[in-house]
Parts: C-alpha cells; structure tokens; sequence
C-alpha cells in the first residue's frame, strides 16, 4: 500500500488567470522583459545568487516554459542545470555533492530544469519509497536549502500543476499528430497511470520542504502563454521582495562584534587546558615504534579502500603546533596514488562568491580514496570569529551547519577523522624564532603569525568552544599533545589507526 502521509499543507498560488489572449500576452511580455533585464542588471552586482528550482507533474511544458524564460533572458549571466540518473562519480559520494558543486557564483541567476527533488520523484515513479527514507531526503534537502537562504541566496522554488484530465488531454493530442507522438514517452505514460499517488507524494514533498527562504510557488500549466508569463513573474517578484528583505535586515543587523573572550561553551577550553602537554618522546623510542604504527595503518587505509569507504582527514591546531610534519609522516603510510592534501588558506575571489562549505564540499573524495585537509571548514568558527571576517550569527550557526555537513559525510560511508594540534604559548615562541633563524623554514614565518599570536586568549575560547560544540559521536575530535613533534606524530598515527578501524568494525 502506499504510505500515508500526515498533513500536506499547498503550497502559495502565484499563477495569473489560467488562459489569455495572444493579444493579452503582447500586451504583458514587453514589460515583464524590461523588468527581466532590470533584474539581471541588478544581480550583476549583488551579495547573494538566484536559484530558480522547477518541478511539476509529467507533461506540464516545464521544458518548454524554462526556454521561452531563457529566450528573454540574457545567457550570458544565466547558468541552467538538468540532474539526470547520478554517475558512478556521484554515486561514489554522499547525496548533496553533486548540487553543492553545480551551485552558480554569487551575481548570477541558476535555473534547474531538475533539482534535488527529481530523483527522490523519479524513485517514487519507479517503486513506491519507505516513508522514513523519504523523511530523511527531505531533511537533507531542508537542511541544504537552509545554509543557501542564511548565506543570502535567493531560493524560488516552482510546482508546474495539471489536474490529471488535463494530463490526459495534453497527451493525447500530442499522441493524435504522428509529429509530435515522439514527446510522450513511456515513463510518462506510466506516471500518468499512477497520477494520484504521484500527486499525494507530490504534496507531501511540497508541505515537508515549504519553509521560510525556500517557499514554493505553484502555478497552473495548463495554458502555454499563462505558465510562460507565471514562471517570470513569480522571478520578478521574488527578487523584489528579497532586495527589500536585505535592505530591511542590513539597516537593523547589529554589526558589533561579539566579544571574543566570552565563551559559549567554558567546559570545551577547560578540555583544552588539562591537555598534557609535557608528554616526552626520545628519538629512539620514536624510531621504534614508528614502524610498527605506520604499518597498521597502511593495512587499516587498505582495508578502508578494499570496503569503499572513503577517508577525510581534517587537521586543526596552533600556529606552529607541526601539522604539516604530522601530514608528511601520515601520508607515507598511503599510497601515493590513493590520496590528496588541501592546504586552505584565505579563500580565493571564486571561493568567497559561494558558501564557505562550497570549497569543501567539492573536495570530497569518491570512495575508497583519501583527502586529508591542512586547515579545514573550522575556519568559520576560529578565524573567521576571532578575527571579524564573519557576522556573530553567522558563525553561531556554523556550529549545527558543520555537525550536519560531517553527518553526511558519514552518512555516505566515509570515515572522518579529526586532528587538533595543540602547544603551549612558549613552545610557540621558540618555534617562531627558530624559523626565523633557519633559512629553509623562514617562509614559514610572517607578520600575521605574530599578529594571531597576539590574540593567544581569544583563540583559545574560540578552540574550547569548537571542541565543545562539534565533539560528535559520528566525528570525534583528537586532541594531541604536541609539545614534543616525535610524540605527537606517533600519537596522530595511533589515533587514526583505530579510528578507522573502529569506523570499519561499525559497517
């Protein structure tokens, strides 16, 4: 039987009068493109992107519909997408990848023939889903909808309907002339067989996704030049209420910087601060233990890759605190072939155009392989809020977002482990003037290293408040003492060892 869903709420009507004359349609289109071009020009140089999202029932001319808007639009700030069945790339990764990588540079309008939503339709075409599976989808796709909307993306997201006897009237004249009889294919004639369920999970999908920043509008296709003049008003309107919302916001955003020194979370620096950090290691025993613990891991990294499961490596820590020597000793554990390193740093103009999650997102590796990242998404909450790149509310939300990004990820399969290297403020010292004096590790050192040094206090609430909020079970934070560089490049190579046989033991 097909699963009862509770509550369907529909979703806002923004369709004008159903048919119109050609006349009428003349009358309309030239003021509806003025205000088109008005739109683009005014994206050009805007904070925020557009995604304009179309679904609807079989048949509804949405193809038809998106061409006649490109036709008044200018390509040139205009970026389409259509998401057909996932490749063995995309399926080789979690859900969202392929959309996080398809998403359009702050400035341009993206328009999705097929969005997120097609599969979990076309699945339920193909064979009636579990209601909990589905449930989970949507909390996915709420969840990804909600990070574009907080980041300012304007998300219209449109429903082409057709009652089921406008369906069947639409396919059959289109079946009636030989010329035409090609367009209805035989998936659709199937979903025409099995229109009311289709329609019950249809709204379903609509009231579980309908939310603030991400409304669904809902037009009657059932006229050609109506539907066309519907999907461009309902851009054209979005844009405008959206332009006055940021308007409206940025006159009564208190920009004022939280204070730095006042943690969320006291028991995360207290973690922090009981860390051992005179842990001792000789040269000796280092050397012979190393072996022995690289060798468990190769087999461990083996395993991993002999089970699909992919492996992320995120490193975190003081400046100077060695993760670049504890990235070199992991790394010759794994077959070069096998794995990547992101160094991250400040992002790049094409970086800062998108999410701050975009640049992560798009380095995920497929299964079975390795990305190990020298800094990582934690920037939001460390730099970024000690040093003022990022709103209070922006990066107080980072926490839940970087939580959900990481379930995901495991979700999927991949084991991630991360790694915070901490040293105390006079190894620092010394290890800042040591570079200083080497000719070979000079480049290591610079003026910000000392101006981030000076903020010591600071990023030491934002770490423990880290530690605190984004300890999970699913991805666990490591502290390692790294005082001694031998200890603690021998206590990663533990750590990740059972780390990920442990993640291995699970599935």
């Amino acid at each position: 039987m097909t699963p009862t869903f509770p509550g369907m709420p529909r979703a806002t009507t923004t369709a004008p009068k159903p048919r119109i004359s050609k006349k009428e349609f003349e009358a309309r289109l030239s003021p509806i493109r003025q205000e088109l071009v008005q739109l683009q020009v005014a994206l050009k140089n805007a904070p925020f992107k557009v995604l304009l999202i179309t679904a609807g029932v079989s048949g509804a001319g949405r193809g038809e519909t998106i061409n006649t808007l490109m036709g008044w639009l200018d390509p040139r700030g205009v970026e389409t997408f259509a998401f057909r069945e996932p490749s063995d790339e995309e399926r080789e990764r979690p859900l969202m990848w392929r959309y996080w990588r398809s998403l359009p540079p702050r400035g341009r309008l993206g328009i999705y023939a097929s969005s997120w939503y097609t599969e979990t339709l076309r699945e339920e075409a193909g064979g009636r889903k579990a209601l909990a599976q589905l449930d989970h989808e949507l909390r996915r796709i709420r969840h990804f909808e909600k990070l574009l909307s907080d980041n300012d993306t304007l998300v219209i997201k449109v429903w082409f309907h057709l009652t089921k006897s406008e369906q069947r009237a639409r396919f059959r004249a289109l079946l009636a002339d030989p010329d035409t009889a090609w367009r209805v294919s035989e998936q659709q004639r199937h979903a025409h067989r099995i229109y009311d369920r289709l329609a019950r999970t249809a709204e379903y999908i609509i009231g579980e996704t309908d939310r603030p920043g991400a409304r669904w509008h809902r037009i009657d296709a059932a006229d050609n030049r109506s539907r066309h003049l519907a999907l461009a008003d309902t851009l054209i309107r979005a844009f405008r209420t959206h332009v006055a919302h940021l308007s409206r916001t940025s006159a009564r955003a208190n920009t004022t910087q939280a204070k730095a020194l006042v943690p969320l979370r006291p028991a995360g620096r207290k973690r922090l601060l009981a860390l051992p950090l005179d842990q001792e290691m000789s040269e000796e025993q280092y050397e012979k233990k190393r072996e022995k613990w690289l060798g468990r891991l190769n087999r461990a990294v083996r395993r991993a890759a002999e089970a699909r499961r992919s492996i992320v490596f995120a490193f975190e820590g003081s400046d100077a605190a060695g993760k670049g020597g504890a990235i070199r000793r992991l790394t010759s554990a794994i077959d070069a072939r096998d794995y990547r390193v992101y160094p991250v740093g400040k992002p790049t103009d094409e970086e800062q155009a998108h999410h701050y999650l975009w640049r992560f997102w798009r380095h995920i590796p497929r299964d079975g392989l390795v990305a190990i990242f020298d800094r990582s998404w934690y920037g939001r909450v460390l730099v970024e809020r000690v040093e003022g790149f990022c709103r209070p509310d922006e990066w107080r939300r980072a926490y839940s977002e970087l939580n959900e990004f990481e379930e995901q990820l495991v979700d999927h399969g991949t084991i991630v482990v991360k790694f915070w290297l901490q040293i105390s403020k006079d190894e620092q010292l010394r290890r800042f003037r040591a570079r200083e004096l080497t000719p070979y590790k000079r480049h290591k050192i610079n003026n910000e290293d000392w101006r981030n040094r000076r903020k010591w206090d600071a990023y030491e609430v934002a770490v423990g408040d880290m530690l605190a909020l984004t300890d999970t079970p699913h991805a666990p934070w490591h502290l390692i003492p790294a005082n001694n560089k031998r200890y603690a490049r021998l206590d990663i190579i533990r750590h990740a060892c059972r780390h990920i046989s442990a993640a291995l033991e699970k599935k």
